[in-house]
């Protein structure tokens, strides 16, 4: 197997980060201090110290990033089920200083396959990945679309083909980024480009399957915001956002499309279409307590399954799965541990508990926690490197 090519830190950043190559097999990338509770039995101050050495370490490894950071900040799937899941560990008693991070991905079944650390700032913007066909592409961080470049389930670094000329989108392209910038990414040509014939009051957006491009458009009059449609460079419908409500996070896949409804800073509800929008409903209850969702509408989970359910709830908080495509009836998930964010590849569900601000220490159940049964059984995934059994958990409220 041939290495994978450096990953670099950034343009004109004089670090030569490491990615590693790990045998399946490899007892060294053992995380065994963590037992399955999330706690280190080797006491807090072994943990201080063990975590205070990473985050000063130039060069560090990327199993002592993991076990630092305990658990991911992202997880991106590729179609073939491998995982890459992003870790960071930043400066606890600062927003500033040093900080490390990972990446590691694993493959289907359940084996390490590539992993890569590198030492960084603590006000560095974290990574984000996005699975795409035959692996992952990093989302850009800043307000264009330098820093994108693609990784293969093997973990070897491709680059991609970046251009301001805008692309109409068609069947197969991914959303990158949006709003600003609004970046799609064709995994046919690995080019990443902004979409053709976004309207300029978009405050959202998202594209389907069939390479649909679906935004959310607010007026600068007093006009309702307003869901529209376009493919192939033409309209192919709009739709108001019901009255007194302002449209907010807006997802879509295989025909279905929903949009937050918005009350001032609060999530009141849903506009809902099952049919690509040739119909649409408000879902104003449903099972779903809007009014006990008080973070706030950044907080918003907005998540459609494969199979059409979606999926409600604010990250640190509680979580709403639709009983069935419909979407009109919900009910909430048992979890093993509180989730600070959900995440949805297919019909599978991912869900991280991790501390909510920060701390050398680990929270109870920390970790990524996986259910393929739309939360009936959830296990939380190894960190070993190796295959071995995955713990298995009924969830409890």
């Amino acid at each position: 197997m041939a290495p994978p090519s450096p990953a670099t830190a950034g343009p004109g950043n004089p670090r030569k980060p490491t990615v590693r190559l790990v045998a399946a097999v490899s007892a060294a990338l053992a995380l065994a201090a963590c037992g399955p509770s999330g706690s280190d039995d080797r006491g807090p101050g072994d943990r201080e110290a063990r975590y205070r050495r990473v985050v000063e370490d130039p060069h560090p490894r990327p199993a002592d990033v993991i076990e630092a950071a305990g658990a991911p900040t992202g997880v991106a799937r590729a179609d073939d089920g491998s995982l890459l899941l992003t870790f960071d560990a930043g400066n606890v008693e600062d927003d500033e200083g040093p900080a490390a991070s990972a990446w590691r991905i694993v493959g289907p079944d359940g084996r390490t396959v590539a992993e890569h650390a590198e030492h960084g700032d603590a006000e560095e913007v974290r990574a984000e990945f996005k699975g795409v066909p035959g692996g992952f592409v990093r989302v850009p961080a800043g307000e264009s679309a330098d820093g994108a470049y693609a990784l293969d389930v093997r973990g070897r670094r491709h680059a991609v083909d970046i251009t301001g000329t805008p692309l109409r989108t068609r069947p197969g392209d991914i959303l990158l980024a949006e709003p600003e910038p609004a970046l799609v990414y064709r995994p046919a040509t690995r080019t990443v480009a902004p979409p053709a014939g976004v309207p300029d009051d978009a405050v959202r957006l998202a594209v389907d399957e069939r390479g649909t491009a679906w935004s959310l458009d607010q007026s600068l009059t007093e006009a309702p915001d307003r869901v529209v449609r376009q493919r192939d460079g033409r309209t192919l419908g709009s739709t108001a956002v019901p009255r007194p409500y302002a449209g907010g996070a807006l997802t879509v896949r295989g025909g279905t499309a929903a949009l937050s409804l918005l009350q001032g800073d609060d999530a009141r509800g849903l506009l809902v279409t099952t049919d690509a929008g040739g119909h649409w409903r408000t879902v104003l209850g449903g099972g779903v307590p809007w009014r006990e969702l008080k973070r706030g509408p950044e907080f918003l989970v907005l998540e459609l399954l494969a199979d059409g359910r979606l999926l409600v709830g604010e990250e640190g908080g509680r979580y709403w799965l639709a009983d069935d495509r419909g979407n009109s009836a919900f009910h909430e998930l048992r979890t093993p541990a509180t989730f600070t964010s959900v995440a949805v590849a297919g019909t599978t569900l991912y869900g991280i508990a991790d501390a909510t601000t920060a701390t050398y220490d680990l929270v109870k159940g920390e970790g990524l926690w996986i259910s393929r049964d739309g939360g009936g059984e959830w296990r939380r995934h190894e960190r070993h490197g190796r295959r071995s059994p995955a713990e298995v958990a009924k969830p409890s409220m």
